[in-house]
Order: C-alpha cells, then sequence, then structure tokens
C-alpha cells in the first residue's frame, strides 16, 4: 500500500496540472512559457529515471526512495509558493527530478519483495494506479483550481509524500539487499541525461516552436546524435559502465523494451489527441471529452489484471500478450478503416485498450526476471527511459500526422488550442485515419516483439498442474 501511494503520486502529477494551467497563465500574464510547466516536469523525469535505477543498484532502494520522494516534496513546496512563471517552471523541473526516481525504485522493490512468477499481478495492481491518476487528477485539478486555488494541487503532495515515507521506511528493513558498492560512471551517466533532454526537446519543439527542418532543430539533432555516440563510447571503455551496454542486448531485454514501448506510445498518443476528435466529430464538450477517455485508460487496467493472472499460472506466459497485442492491432485497423457512431468508438477503444494492457505486466516482469538481482534497478530505470522516449516520439509523430492532414492552420492541435470550430468532422474523420493506423502500427509491432522475445522460465511457486507434472 505504501509502495502505491507513492507511485500514485508521481503519477497524479502528471494529469493534476493540465487543467489549472489556464489559471496560471493569467495569475502570472505569461501565457507564451505555460507548456514549459509540463515540458519542465517530463524533461528532467526522463532524464533521471536510468540514473536512479542505476543508483539503487549501487546505494540501495531506502537511500534512492529517500531522495527521491525528498526532491519531490521539495519541488512541490516551491511550486506552490512560486512568484512568478520562471521559478514555477524551475521548481517543476526538481519535482520532476524526484518524480522520475520514483517510478523505476518502485518497480525495483517490487522484484525484491515479490517472485517473477507472481509479480505481474502486483504489476496489475499498479496499472490500477495509473488508471486512479489518470482519472482523478484532472478532476481534483479542476476542483482545486476553481473552488480553492491553484497551488493546491502542490501542496496536497507534502502530506501525501510524508505519509508515503513514514508507513515505507520502516517496513524497508525486511526487503532483501541485492545492492553492490561499486565505481559510478559519472560521466556515462551525464552524457546520457544530457542526449535525453536534447531529444526530449527536438520532440517537444518540432513542428510548434520550431520547423522540423529548421537550422535549430537540426543542430539539438546532430548534438543528441553525438551525445549518445560519446555514451556508448565510454559505456565501452568504463571499467563499471553507468549503463552496460551488454544489458541491453539479447533475447529478452530489447524485445521486451520495444514491445512495452510501443504499447505505452499507442496509448499515450491516442490519448492526447482522441479529445480533439471528439469535440470536433462528436461536438462533446471539453469536460465530456475527458470522460470519454476513461474507457481508454481504464479497461488497460483489465487486461495487466488477466495477463498478470496468466504469469502467476501458465508455462508459457507471454501467450496472453501476444493475442492480446494482435487483437489490439486488428482493433485498430477497424478503427482506420470504419466510421463509427460514439458508442460503438468507446466500445472499440475498450478492446483496444485490454488488449494493450496485457504487454506491461508481462514485458515488466520478463525484462527483471532475465538479469541478475544486482542490475534490476539499472535494468528497470532504463526501461522507463526508453519508454518515455517512445512515447514523447510517439505524440510527437501523431500531432505531425494531424498537421499534415489538416494543415497548418491547426498548428497548435497537440495542446488542444487551435481553432477546433473552423475543422470540418470530415477532414478530423480523415486525419485521424491515419493517427488511429499509426497506434495499429505500433501494436503490431509491440506483437512481434513479443513474439520474438525469448520465453523465460519464472522463479516462484509452481502451481498445481506444474506440481503433479
Amino acid at each position: 500500500m505504501s509502495l502505491m501511494l507513492t507511485m500514485f503520486l508521481a503519477a497524479l502529477d502528471q494529469t493534476i496540472v493540465a487543467t489549472a494551467l489556464p489559471t496560471i497563465g493569467r495569475q502570472f500574464h505569461d501565457v507564451s512559457n505555460l507548456s514549459w510547466v509540463i515540458t519542465a516536469y517530463l524533461l528532467a523525469s526522463t532524464a533521471v529515471a536510468p540514473v536512479f535505477g542505476t543508483l539503487s543498484d549501487i546505494y540501495g532502494r531506502r537511500a534512492m526512495i529517500i531522495a527521491a520522494l525528498s526532491l519531490f516534496i521539495a519541488g512541490s513546496i516551491l511550486c506552490a509558493l512560486a512568484p512568478n512563471m520562471p521559478v514555477l517552471i524551475l521548481a517543476r523541473g526538481l519535482q520532476g527530478l524526484g518524480g522520475g526516481g520514483i517510478m523505476p525504485i518502485v518497480q525495483t522493490l517490487i522484484s525484491d519483495m515479490v517472485t517473477p512468477r507472481e509479480r505481474g499481478q502486483y504489476q496489475a495492481y499498479f496499472s490500477g494506479v495509473w488508471m486512479a491518476a489518470g482519472i482523478g487528477g484532472p478532476v481534483l485539478g479542476g476542483l482545486f483550481t476553481e473552488h480553492l486555488h491553484w497551488s493546491m494541487i502542490f501542496w496536497i503532495n507534502v502530506p501525501l509524500g510524508l505519509v508515503s515515507l513514514a508507513v515505507l521506511l520502516p517496513k524497508m528493513s525486511k526487503i532483501p539487499i541485492f545492492h553492490r558498492r561499486r565505481k559510478i560512471d559519472w560521466l556515462g551517466g551525464v552524457l546520457l541525461m544530457a542526449a535525453a533532454v536534447l531529444v526530449m526537446l527536438v520532440l517537444t519543439w518540432g513542428g510548434n516552436r520550431y520547423v522540423w527542418l529548421s537550422p535549430e532543430i537540426m543542430a539539438m539533432i546532430g548534438a543528441s546524435v553525438a551525445l549518445a555516440l560519446a555514451f556508448a563510447w565510454q559505456a565501452g571503455r568504463a571499467e563499471e559502465p553507468f549503463l552496460p551496454l551488454r544489458l541491453l542486448g539479447g533475447r529478452v531485454v530489447p524485445y521486451a523494451m520495444a514491445a512495452g514501448g510501443c504499447a505505452m506510445g499507442a496509448m499515450l498518443g491516442l490519448t492526447v489527441h482522441l479529445p480533439l476528435y471528439y469535440q470536433v466529430v462528436y461536438h462533446l464538450s471539453a469536460s465530456e471529452a475527458g470522460l470519454a477517455l476513461i474507457p481508454l485508460a481504464a479497461i488497460s487496467t483489465g487486461g495487466s489484471a488477466i495477463a498478470g493472472r496468466a504469469m502467476a499460472r501458465a508455462k508459457h506466459y507471454k501467450r496472453v500478450a501476444i493475442i492480446g497485442t494482435s487483437c489490439a492491432a486488428l482493433v485498430g485497423c477497424a478503427l482506420a478503416l470504419t466510421v463509427l457512431p460514439l458508442w460503438g468508438l468507446l466500445l472499440l477503444l475498450s478492446l483496444l485498450a485490454f488488449g494493450l494492457g496485457t504487454t506491461f505486466p508481462v514485458s515488466v516482469v520478463s525484462l527483471q526476471n532475465s538479469v541478475s538481482r544486482s542490475q534490476v534497478g539499472t535494468v528497470t530505470g532504463a526501461m522507463n527511459f526508453f519508454r518515455a522516449l517512445m512515447a514523447s516520439f510517439t505524440v510527437a509523430a501523431s500531432t505531425a500526422i494531424l498537421l499534415m492532414a489538416l494543415g497548418a492552420n491547426i498548428s497548435l492541435v497537440g495542446e488542444h488550442r487551435g481553432p477546433v470550430n473552423s475543422i470540418a468532422p470530415a477532414e478530423m474523420i480523415a486525419a485521424f485515419h491515419y493517427v488511429f493506423g499509426a497506434a495499429a502500427a505500433l501494436l503490431g509491432c509491440a506483437a512481434i516483439c513479443m513474439i520474438l522475445m525469448e520465453e523465460k522460465p519464472l522463479a516462484g511457486p509452481l502451481t498445481p498442474v506444474e506440481m503433479a507434472e
């Protein structure tokens, strides 16, 4: 329960802020930099995910979860007290440093306590946490902003974070110790974080602040490639590399990362842009469009639960994910080829979400099961890192697809601030055929990765069927 509360904190902060942004912009008389309130958190949390994962393998989970939660609480306090937009953006970056550390450490702690065979069921519980945060975040943000003050969306993190620490820390002594002290390759860590920040900036600014082929975007792409090559060179020569490249090889890790990244990218690409589709095609209000996203967010938890139960009981545990992602890809193709009434669209999206949800527990547990105990934190942090990059890339690609299909007159479609009323429903339907098609392609890639991934036996208690054999 304490781990779920900790995860809920980080998940909630990615959704609760959005509804308060217009009010914050009016108070600080600064709308042009408003997107940085989201971007600063995203940049920081993505860049530090592999750092916290690796450090937890060196210094232990207790020290790192204290550090992550402390940074998160300190950032929340500074956000609530921010007197202007620049301070708020910097504080959001600090908050992102903590939030980016919470994710991989919580997942690693689960791996320390629960055998791989049983771990999938616990991953399903945490999918439920994400669902609750995804649904409750915008609602809470709107209530706090409308009836109290926007700073309450940050103040709420302080008591929750302190309660989480108070409940979690006494229990940490019961957790087995698997970390191993070793030298830290700080240069490799810095190079990896710098490359990640530049990639995220390209995906955030490309097609929005700068044209994709502009000198600024090309320079950042070149710099990120150079930093990535420098990181690979450093990892090859360091005695104890920050992120061992051999850890990312083999028959399990790359396929599990790719499958999880494709599924996450498909889900977020649809979640970000579907409200615009609902408003233009079905004439829903903004709040109704938000409610119409619930099937996509909620039903995926059911898929995760089914996959987690299959991992605990079945020898060939990845079959449920192969079937789930394949069915989701077929549903995506159906969405790309047909025009449906609202109830039909919501039904198909629910089926897509259910199939998509089967990917997450199978990919996470398979990845952790394939490495030694002393490297679980490192590989989990790397997984979160690549998932975030894939999700950001998919959102940027989906936005680019809509811009090409609808024209440059809705240059802010990614933030849903374009002239919605000027778009004809027929044009939006035609444009979204490509978006649904892209989601289907990603889910098809996830299914292929699951097929190619080696199915290593999971450690843990045997099922009655296996005991009989």
